[in-house]
């Protein structure tokens, strides 16, 4: 209460979200089966930030794309949890697809501490669901499923991986590509499909990357301390070992500059895909999937903004504020302008606050002014992003973008 007597912009933020957002769509439960209402619930059980837009999506993608994501983070689930022998973990991994068109199939073998281990518990009823969804939605689900989980059980098994983390700058990318990465692609599949996006964004790998990326390094950078804690190492030694000897001396308060120049790098890796999220948004044809994909996209640039610079993020998991991030949903659906203006207020103060002697001083700048929005709002000369598609993009609300 103290903070929000302070900062009077959130309060309203929080209140407008509350009580004058209205939903581009809405659920119908009184049609969903007792199952559908069980996936929902585990939905809202695992994600916090994805819930809301998923269950505010275009009726015909509402229930392929909460499945793809129950099903991915019950992949997830069982990649993460370090007390499930790799013996056990490998074949479920890889096999996960197949688990797909097993009825009634659960799982109990997480640990207790697992936060999401209830979702796999009762997994039959996504399995029962999966079922029932168009079978061109559950190719693309599979097929996504299917490279996911090879990828991440070969980082699972992976000694060297398990023991002293990521090495090198690409085997961290490609780490996010089976992550995330992969998800960007799926998402887009299932837009195109539903012919909600142009289908140009398919030939455009590396935008629809880019946004998968962008978010699990945002994510990355700023879970350092939890994952430290955990014994998880995704920052590469490529890049902390130029600061310091160890990783663990990251978290000394005495190497508190080196730590902060180490992230720089960090966040500056993520920063160069921050103009490609913007380009994907732009090929997007219907506001709730715009929805989806923007308020994620404009709360992880936020959110490198919070950890640039900000010597908390080696000693709490650092997040942005409740009332932030309401002002970033109300602002950020609204249409293509508002996005690109909140990365300009972001990258602007990312800038502001860069360290001439950091070492990544220059390129840090230079990221910053590539993060360009002019392209997408006037003619230009310039070759077009798309094939056929105008590079004049205007959006509006609560109606297709064009």
């Amino acid at each position: 209460m103290a903070y929000y007597s302070l900062h009077w912009d959130e309060l309203r933020a929080m209140i407008q979200w509350k009580v004058w957002h209205d939903p581009v769509n809405q659920r119908n439960e009184a049609k969903e089966s007792p199952e559908l209402k069980e996936c929902f619930k585990y939905l809202q059980m695992t994600s916090r930030s994805f819930a809301s837009v998923i269950q505010e999506l275009n009726h015909e993608l509402l229930v392929p794309v909460a499945l793809f994501y129950l099903i991915l983070r019950g992949l997830d689930t069982i990649e993460d949890d370090m007390t499930i022998d790799i013996a056990e973990k490998e074949p479920l991994l890889r096999g996960f697809d197949q688990i797909l068109e097993k009825d009634g199939w659960t799982y109990n073998g997480n640990g207790p501490a697992e936060k999401d281990r209830e979702l796999l518990v009762h997994f039959d009823v996504v399995i029962a669901e999966f079922k029932k969804i168009k079978p061109e939605y559950q190719t693309i689900i599979k097929d996504i499923t299917t490279r996911m989980g090879n990828g991440m059980a070969d980082y699972s098994k992976n000694a060297d991986h398990n023991i002293h983390g990521v090495q090198t700058i690409k085997d961290y990318e490609l780490y996010c590509h089976y992550v995330a990465g992969l998800v960007g692609e799926g998402c887009t599949r299932l837009f195109v499909q539903g012919e909600l996006a142009n289908p140009v964004l398919l030939k455009r790998t590396d935008l629809h990357e880019s946004m998968g990326q962008f978010l699990q390094q945002v994510n990355i950078i700023r879970d350092i301390r939890e994952d430290h804690d955990d014994k998880r190492y995704f920052w590469p030694r490529e890049v902390w070992s130029k600061h310091v000897e160890k990783f663990d001396d990251l978290f000394d308060p005495a190497n508190r500059d080196k730590a902060l120049a180490c992230s720089s790098e960090m966040i500056l890796l993520a920063l160069r895909r921050a103009d490609d999220c913007l380009f994907y948004l732009a090929g997007l044809r219907d506001q709730s999937v715009y929805n989806f994909c923007a308020i994620p996209q404009s709360m992880a640039i936020a959110t490198l903004d919070l950890c640039f610079q900000n010597p908390a993020l080696f000693e709490r998991n650092v997040k942005i504020t409740k009332g932030r991030a309401c002002d970033l949903m109300m602002r950020s659906s609204q249409d293509l302008k508002a996005v690109c203006e909140i990365f300009r207020q972001y990258t602007r103060k990312i800038h502001k606050k860069n360290n001439p002697l950091d070492p990544n001083f220059l390129n840090i700048s230079i990221a910053c002014g590539k993060v360009r929005f002019d392209d997408l709002f006037t003619l230009s000369p310039s070759p077009h992003i798309f094939e056929n598609y105008p590079t004049f993009f205007r959006c509006h609300p609560k109606n297709q973008l064009h």
